[in-house]
């Protein structure tokens, strides 16, 4: 089938599923927009310089559920919205194929609501991924199973005829394994993108504004946290295995307010990947001058920021190992992801670690904030 009938496919199945949801709840102020997007692989790594054959394009399709402020986080973030979205992307290369993607999204408004910026996270399937002896050239690709991110920076126009609406303009799309399973040097494609809106309400209630003027004013006491973290992942060496790693952390957290608390902890590493590296570096590369009997745990310490989004909360860390027996992609580290608040203090994560662009680990986590 060409790849332009796929992409009238996937478009009018989606429609037709957002068509129908208006059917049954005639009172949802909710919308839809369909994207087409065009642009660049950037070369954010030279090993993938043979994979950039093209300038890649796709659709990204989304259902958008609005929000008017009846909870108070809504009005603090500006009356955000929040979805699910659709992508698919051709990527111009015979050995990276085809990308299709689902993502839960949010997005963010400024400049009297004619600036847009969505954030959407979800995962991948890719239809041509790395294959030692019928796709050896696809390293950016290990596994058909991605975490996919995508960032999209629209000016955007609402009902200008009747419920439609425009918007245009730049989208960021990463497709990244998080070293589950080797290679895994990535993609991030920048584009510019176009798309319509519909509106599936014929109208929209008002917003409301009750938050006192002193909502921003908050004080918390100290918190501290316990989390566990694990998952899977594999050395850099192609077919060396995925094996379990494991990280238990302790930190602080201060809430400075409604939206941010800052985090001072430390946490230690036990990941079984780096055991056999350190095996097989010692083995192949006498240079190295290793015994083997490094150790292959680490302990970091870590201050980081929080930001609260209703029971979601962004975190960003930034760390520093201060037990690094072993040299692996540097003693500086950075962890990125989403954190869920079930009731007042358990919690759960899922995250991303890397060394600067260097994926090391996708974790999942739980813990308790006391």
């Amino acid at each position: 089938m060409p790849k332009i009938f796929k992409i009238q496919l996937v478009y009018l199945c989606l429609c037709s599923f957002a068509f129908c949801f208006a059917q049954k709840d005639k009172t949802s102020t909710s919308y839809i927009d369909v994207n087409y997007f065009k642009g660049k692989i950037a070369l954010h790594n030279p090993d993938i310089l043979h994979l950039i054959q093209g300038r890649p394009e796709g659709i990204i399709v989304g259902w958008n559920k609005k929000t008017f402020g009846a909870k108070a986080w809504e009005q603090r973030y500006n009356y955000p919205d929040y979805g699910v979205s659709f992508s698919y992307q051709d990527l111009k290369s015979e050995a990276l194929g085809d990308n299709y993607s689902l993502y839960a999204h949010y997005n963010f408004y400024f400049l009297k609501r004619h600036l847009m910026v969505r954030i959407g996270q979800g995962l991948a399937y890719a239809t041509n991924p790395f294959d030692k002896e019928d796709n050896f050239r696809n390293i950016a690709f290990g596994s058909r199973l991605l975490s996919s991110t995508y960032l999209m920076l629209n000016y955007k126009k609402e009902r200008i005829f009747d419920r439609f609406g425009i918007q245009a303009g730049l989208a960021l799309l990463h497709y990244s394994n998080g070293s589950t399973k080797a290679p895994n040097t990535s993609t991030n494609s920048i584009t510019l993108n176009v798309g319509l809106t519909y509106n599936l309400a014929e109208t929209d209630p008002e917003y409301q504004h009750t938050l006192a003027a002193n909502d921003g004013k908050f004080t918390q006491p100290i918190k501290y946290n316990l989390a566990f973290r694990g998952g899977v992942n594999e050395a850099d060496v192609v077919g060396s295995g995925q094996l379990p790693f494991y990280i238990i952390s302790a930190y602080a957290d201060k809430r400075i307010t409604r939206k941010s608390a800052l985090q001072l902890g430390a946490e230690a590493f036990y990941s079984r990947f780096l055991k056999e590296f350190i095996a097989f570096r010692t083995a192949s590369f006498p240079e190295d001058n290793l015994t083997g009997d490094e150790d292959y745990k680490r302990v970091g310490v870590f201050v980081g920021h929080e930001l609260f989004i209703n029971k979601l909360s962004v975190i960003s860390q930034f760390g520093y190992y201060v037990y690094y027996p072993f040299d692996f992609e540097g003693r500086t580290y950075i962890r990125i992801g989403l954190k869920r608040y079930f009731g007042k203090k358990w919690f759960a994560a899922v995250t991303l670690k890397s060394h600067a662009a260097k994926a090391e680990a996708v974790e999942y986590g739980v813990g308790i904030r006391l």
